[in-house]
């Protein structure tokens, strides 16, 4: 691949502060809470974040620790606690109950990261009690857009609640706001959710990177039988998300861990070059012989563009002049669905006076294998130029308009802060319009009607 350092277009450099997650064992809510704790962020956020709410939750508070020499804090809601459990102790398959969030009955969620457990007759009516006063997701958002919390925590909450609420309507085949959050809506994984996006947004990072994340091969007992780990929500979630399997039989990674890895994390690989400035650990309960049970968190500084936020792609280049129209869009879908971040086809004239098409892939470093094998074996191309570039980009997020039509998600790009993009999603107009029998330009023309009003 072509290795040269091009000249950056970028103007005056800046200073930017960068946070790097190191899940190195796992990571769930409470332990995300805990790290920021000790990377800094004062406990007052915390608690000024849980009185926001419109309900009022158990008291909640840290207290130090330590996992095989790793000093750190926990993140404890009063009545949540857990016991510690020494997996060190154990031997063979793990009984882990790690219980997750489904439409119907289920065993409270004590985070499976933590602890393990067992249930008698007593207990699992106590439990099935419980479950009678459990939340769904559109109560959970109500919750949360009744609260006194700060905007950016708010939009952030509502957006990892909507992606475990996505995963598991996606497990169960209901719609997302029919999951019952029997596990998730308890008070301590509101606590857990709440805390973590108010302690991230108290840093003011501007951007956040994710190292390798592993999983346990164990299994997890729930309600509706044992499943092999990952969770099935936490698999869903983690889609797009690289990650590989250890022989530990304990979950290593929750669904609320992953979910709020997902929203905030805007790359996954090793840590980027940066000048360290503070480092945190929040612990989990269960103490594990192979590594301590602890979320690094990992703060610093980085120059960094004054345009827009930079990553680094490798360009997949060939010439086909033999491949018809519709086997060139075949080959595109495929090239997408694989995992590429944008396919192209750029009609051409080749030597003889022949027409051809010039295909090009972008990816990200670790597609670059599956993605050239997949263009030889989908087109006529005999071999492939490969290219790493520098990509400039603005910072992106999705948001959701109310029109006559229903909501319609949109799709913001930012500068520093500053919305500089904002497109409709077409897939979103497209769905809308054939509901509402209209054209998919009457639900566009709205969703941009009702940005140009925020």
């Amino acid at each position: 691949m072509d290795e040269r350092n091009y000249p950056s277009p970028c103007q005056t450099p800046t200073i930017m502060k960068l946070l790097h997650i190191d899940a190195f064992t796992g990571i769930s809510g409470d332990m995300s809470v805990a790290a920021l704790r000790d990377i800094g962020v004062p406990e007052e956020v915390f608690q000024e974040a849980l009185r926001a709410l419109a309900i009022e939750l158990p008291s909640c508070r840290f207290e130090r620790g330590d996992r095989n020499g790793i000093s750190g804090w926990r993140f404890l809601v009063s009545g949540h606690e857990g016991d510690e459990v020494d997996e060190g102790k154990g031997g063979g398959e793990a009984t882990n109950t790690t219980h997750h969030h489904h439409e119907d009955d289920h065993e409270h969620d004590q985070h499976g990261h933590h602890h393990s457990h067992t249930h008698d007759a007593q207990q699992h009516q106590e439990s099935h009690n419980h479950h009678t006063h459990g939340r769904n997701h559109a109560e959970i958002v109500s919750l949360l857009e009744k609260s006194s919390l700060d905007a950016n925590v708010k939009t952030r909450a509502l957006a990892v609640f909507r992606r475990i609420a996505i995963a598991e309507g996606g497990v169960h085949g209901v719609p997302p706001e029919n999951v019952g959050f029997h596990e998730v809506g308890a008070e301590d994984s509101i606590a857990d959710i709440v805390c973590a996006c108010a302690g991230f947004d108290h840093l003011k990072i501007d951007a956040i990177t994710c190292g390798p994340l592993i999983e346990g091969s164990g299994h997890i007992h729930c309600a509706h039988g044992t499943f092999p780990l990952p969770a099935p929500a936490t698999l869903a979630i983690l889609k797009g998300i690289p990650f590989r399997q250890v022989e530990e039989p304990w979950e290593h990674i929750t669904p609320t861990g992953a979910a709020i890895l997902a929203e905030f994390s805007g790359k996954f690989g090793p840590m980027p070059e940066m000048m360290v400035t503070s480092i945190g650990y929040g612990l989990g309960s269960r103490r594990t012989p192979n590594r301590p049970n602890a979320l690094r968190l990992i703060l610093g500084e980085s120059l960094q563009s004054d345009h827009s936020h930079t990553d680094e792609v490798v360009e997949l280049r060939c010439n086909l002049d033999d491949l018809s129209p519709e086997h060139a869009s075949s080959a595109l879908d495929a090239l997408l669905t694989a995992g590429a971040l944008d396919a192209t086809l750029t009609p051409t004239v080749m030597k003889k006076g022949r027409s051809g098409w010039i295909l090009e892939v972008l990816c990200h470093e670790e597609k670059v294998g599956e993605l050239s094998e997949r263009i030889l074996r989908e087109t006529t191309a005999f071999g492939i130029r490969r290219q790493r570039l520098e990509r400039l980009k603005l910072e992106r997020h999705f948001e959701e308009v109310d029109t006559r039509y229903g909501k319609i998600q949109v799709k913001i790009g930012t500068l520093r802060g500053e919305v500089i993009q904002q497109s409709p999603e077409f897939s979103s107009c497209a769905e809308a319009a054939a509901l509402h029998g209209v054209a998919v330009r009457d639900v566009h023309t709205a969703a941009l009607k009702a940005l140009a009003v925020l």
